[in-house]
């Protein structure tokens, strides 16, 4: 008895001492649990009505979608303007005139995640509609249409994805490109030492330093890089387009009453043609922070995409 006793006592002391040392825990944890439920079932609009305040993702380098330019605080783009709009269309249908607008940067790498934990509530950059990631994310109708090409030296015997055996690219961690020509090398069996770089600039900065022999990437992106050169007169964009590929907004998976309201605003300024000022503004006028103009006219297939809007995968070549 006095042995069940000590033990008895034993095990009290035991539970009171690990009580005592979780003391925090257990609110720490329900909270974080609050937290996880709230940011998984609650809708993106009762999310920005409860809080006065939207999200927005954006990019450091994505020229000329999403970017930050002269002022660090402001991110400035194509794709950041068709955000905006979406802005002005939520202050209008939820009445929230004051609605407030907070800022996240993303990177390839955190864009996805960082949309499905409801960190940021809405996405509009350089990001490929594509089937894979409409497993983990919605897209909203597209507003982009591109081809994967490649940056290199003028008078570079690179001219075609062919050429590049034995070279070394550079492309930018986390995108299709990276994908693309990993899986392009092993059928091809062409030798190419892919490298990955954390983002666009830097992957230009590998290429301009003579540390990559071309850089694969969307090529309005390429064209994007190449304008903000030292010297753009010396790069140029080759090669026939791998892909073709179809830009759009990432919202929550399932949350289609944010995603309507996305979609209709990108349709409204489709069919009232203030589409043509927004991309005249960022593809072919001057553009900051070197006031270069990117001299890219809009694409047929683009403009074909704006006429009949969809939010379908990338169509491929």
């Amino acid at each position: 008895m006095k042995n069940l006793s000590k033990v008895a006592i034993l095990a009290s002391s035991i539970a009171l001492i690990s009580a005592c040392g979780n003391q925090d825990k257990p609110a720490e944890s329900a909270a974080d649990a609050t937290a996880t439920t709230a940011t998984s079932t609650q809708g993106t609009l009762d999310k920005i009505k409860e809080s006065g305040t939207i999200v927005l993702a954006h990019r450091d380098s994505s020229i000329p979608f999403s970017y930050i330019a002269d002022n660090p605080n402001q991110p400035v783009g194509y794709a950041h303007d068709l955000q905006l709009k979406v802005v002005e269309a939520l202050k209008e249908q939820l009445g929230m005139p004051d609605l407030k607008v907070r800022y996240n940067l993303v990177t390839s790498q955190t864009r996805i995640p960082l949309i499905q934990n409801g960190t940021v509530d809405l996405e509009c950059g350089s990001t490929t509609n594509n089937t894979e990631r409409q497993g983990q994310v919605d897209f909203s109708v597209g507003f982009f249409e591109i081809g994967t090409r490649l940056l290199v030296a003028k008078g570079s015997d690179i001219k075609d994805f062919a050429d590049l055996k034995g070279k070394t690219l550079v492309t930018t961690a986390g995108t299709t490109s990276e994908r693309y020509i990993k899986q392009y090398n092993d059928e091809n069996k062409l030798g190419i030492n892919i490298v990955s770089a954390k983002d666009h600039g830097e992957s230009f900065l590998m290429l301009e330093s003579g540390r990559a022999d071309a850089f694969m990437m969307d090529d309005v992106l390429l064209a994007g890089e190449k304008a903000k050169a030292k010297d753009p007169e010396k790069w140029e964009i080759v090669g026939t387009p791998q892909s073709f590929e179809i830009y759009g907004c990432m919202v929550r998976k399932g949350d289609t009453e944010f995603k309507k309201v996305v979609d209709d605003t990108l349709k409204g300024v489709y069919a009232s043609g203030e589409i043509n000022d927004i991309y005249g503004k960022w593809f072919t006028a001057p553009i900051p922070p070197k006031n270069v103009n990117l001299s890219f006219p809009m694409s047929d297939n683009l403009k074909t995409l704006l006429a009949h809007p969809h939010d379908q995968a990338e169509p491929q070549q």
